[in-house]
């Protein structure tokens, strides 16, 4: 094979193995070839509260993404009312956010709820502990998912207990449980119920 012969067949089989390479393959190293889609959720642009009014506050509150707990930031109104202490008018505002359907840019991040409209929260019975809470709604009859929204969510705010547990009931008789957002709880809601244990 002559020099020119041979030069051509290394040329050759450089400019394939470069095209082979190009755009084929997947790689870790970063372009600029502009935004791609987006494949993790749960991600939003900017802050997802609304312009607030002065009896409008700031809360947190936590939604379903990826089939794990992910804290939102919302705006609450807090009603005032003489038949209801603070910590129920302020989970009674969280129950229903959590139950207002996700904005657009919540939607579009992968944000959903498992909680329904409906579900009104009263405060303790006679003799019960002051930090607790009863809803229309049995907890045990909750989904999985919601039950696990409201338990992280009310722990979180100042409807908790001193040790940010949850101490909450069905309605009439039915049992106080103490209620823990624990992290396998945020992680895996659908399938891991928050820990409780009975208060009375």
């Amino acid at each position: 094979m002559t020099g020119r012969r041979i030069r051509a067949a290394v040329v050759t089989a450089v400019l394939t193995a470069g095209l082979a390479g190009c755009g084929i393959r997947s790689t870790e190293v970063p372009t600029d070839f502009g935004p791609a889609p987006s494949r993790v959720p749960c991600l939003m642009s900017g802050s997802s509260i609304a312009s607030q009014s002065g009896s409008e506050v700031p809360v947190q509150v936590f939604l379903v993404c990826a089939a794990q707990l992910v804290t939102v930031d919302r705006a609450v109104r807090v009603h005032e009312s003489r038949a209801a202490s603070d910590r129920v008018r302020i989970a009674q505002a969280l129950l229903d956010e959590l139950a207002a359907p996700p904005s657009e840019a919540e939607k579009q991040a992968g944000f959903a709820t498992d909680v329904r409209g409906g579900v009104t929260v009263t405060g303790p019975s006679r003799g019960e502990p002051e930090e607790a809470v009863r809803l229309s709604r049995p907890p045990q009859d909750l989904s999985a998912f919601a039950l696990a929204q409201i338990v992280c969510t009310l722990a979180d705010s100042a409807a908790s207990a001193e040790d940010q547990t949850v101490i909450m009931g069905g309605p009439g008789g039915d049992p106080l449980r103490r209620y823990t957002c624990a992290p396998e709880v945020r992680s895996r809601p659908g399938s891991v119920e928050p820990p409780s244990e009975t208060v009375r």
